[in-house]
């Protein structure tokens, strides 16, 4: 079980320890309040204490607290996963390194457009996924179907709040079409999406070919992010051919240091 970060601050009626940081020469506002709220957050410290590559590490984690998705032995497959944070949670918890005398050891692949260093237990491929042919070269590499799939993508930010939102759901409708794709008989689909309303068609799919579909803000995704995860568990696969658009814009790696 993931457990909310502890420390000076953290606690009801505790003096609060903030660090500023002043925008120095040649330096954006922007640049300066992401940096602070870096050097703030709870989630980034326990990170880097703990040897995780990025915070996004605790939404999977927590998530996965939540609806137990990797089991010892699963296959999983990670899209977008650099810069490796759902791999090293994703290893550890279906025993990729087989390390856990008794338990089945799982199989752990991310998908990259960039190379991404070694996680240990893991495997990665740099992919496009939307490309003719990614299906079945990462169902050769899986050696099977994949038993979950997983997003944690987001394309580049234009800063235009409801084209990011458009964006970001064409990107999270090729996910899930290229899961169905991959996926076993009773598999899991678990991707990032932005709170805004356009994405019902895909929502509709996803509870046509799940068993269960659950919007979920886990504790550790910021509080003013308008992220959420959509969590699809028990896949069926449909015997005719359909599901979510698979146009997508593309993006760089993943959104995982967020």
């Amino acid at each position: 079980m993931t457990r909310p970060p502890t420390g000076p601050g953290s606690g009801r009626g505790a003096r609060e320890l903030k660090v500023r940081v002043r925008t120095a020469k040649g330096r954006r506002l922007s640049s300066t309040l992401w940096l602070e709220r870096q050097l703030n957050d709870p989630y980034v410290a326990r990170a880097r204490a703990e040897g995780l590559r990025s915070r996004a590490a605790f939404k999977l984690a927590e998530l996965d607290d939540r609806f137990r998705f990797l089991r010892p032995g699963a296959r999983v497959v990670d899209l977008g996963c650099a810069p490796g944070g759902w791999l090293q949670v994703a290893a550890e918890r279906v025993n990729a390194a087989g390390s856990r005398p008794g338990s089945p050891a799982g199989r752990v692949i991310g998908v990259d457009l960039v190379a991404v260093a070694p996680v240990a237990g893991t495997e990665t491929m740099v992919l496009d996924f939307l490309d003719p042919g990614a299906e079945a070269a990462l169902r050769e590499q899986l050696g099977g179907p994949a038993d979950v799939v997983l997003s944690d993508m987001a394309a580049a930010s234009s800063g235009h709040r409801q084209t990011d939102h458009l964006r970001i759901v064409a990107l999270c409708e090729a996910a899930a079409a290229f899961a169905f794709d991959v996926l076993a008989e009773g598999g899991t689909f678990v991707a990032k999406v932005l709170q805004g309303g356009a994405e019902a068609t895909l929502q509709a799919e996803l509870k046509r070919r799940f068993a269960r579909v659950a919007n979920v803000k886990p504790p550790a995704s910021r509080a003013d992010s308008a992220e959420k995860y959509v969590v699809a568990t028990g896949f069926r696969r449909l015997p005719a051919a359909g599901g979510a658009a698979a146009g997508a814009e593309r993006c760089e790696g993943g959104s995982d240091a967020t």
